[in-house]
């Protein structure tokens, strides 16, 4: 299986993950449009065990608890990841990958609380909250 490299603005913090995410969308919720401080976050999902921090992660900054968070460098501030689903699942902000996932976010999730001032321009599907 080929493995993804992923590290933070700073370099401080860095990840590996397999490429075998199962899912990836592009969430414009009002959390991660604060988080990343874009227009909405481009996350892929995957398994827990098949993502490993291989430096700084004594660097995170969780936001959060144990079973449901997002992680941060605490140098940069980079969103890396984020917990889901009562641990068992990981969600890698895309931008924070090195390497080109052969994933593609498939749809677009929370447009009803989308920014304003942003336009969805592609043809992917657009869901209300989560994919129904």
């Amino acid at each position: 299986m080929t493995r993804l490299n992923g590290k933070c603005y700073c370099g401080a913090v860095a990840y590996e993950v397999e490429d075998a995410f199962v899912y990836a969308a592009n969430c414009h919720c009002s959390d991660c449009r604060r988080t990343t401080g874009s227009a909405f976050k481009p996350f892929a999902g995957i398994e827990r065990q098949k993502f490993a921090m291989v430096k700084g992660d004594d660097g995170l900054l969780i936001f959060g608890d144990v079973d449901t968070h997002n992680a941060h460098c605490r140098a940069c501030g980079s969103l890396l990841y984020s917990l889901v689903r009562a641990a068992a699942w990981v969600h890698v902000a895309m931008g924070t990958l090195v390497d080109a996932p052969t994933i593609r976010p498939t749809h677009h999730i929370f447009v009803a609380s989308k920014a304003p001032w942003h336009e969805i321009t592609d043809d992917l599907p657009q869901y209300r909250g989560h994919r129904e």
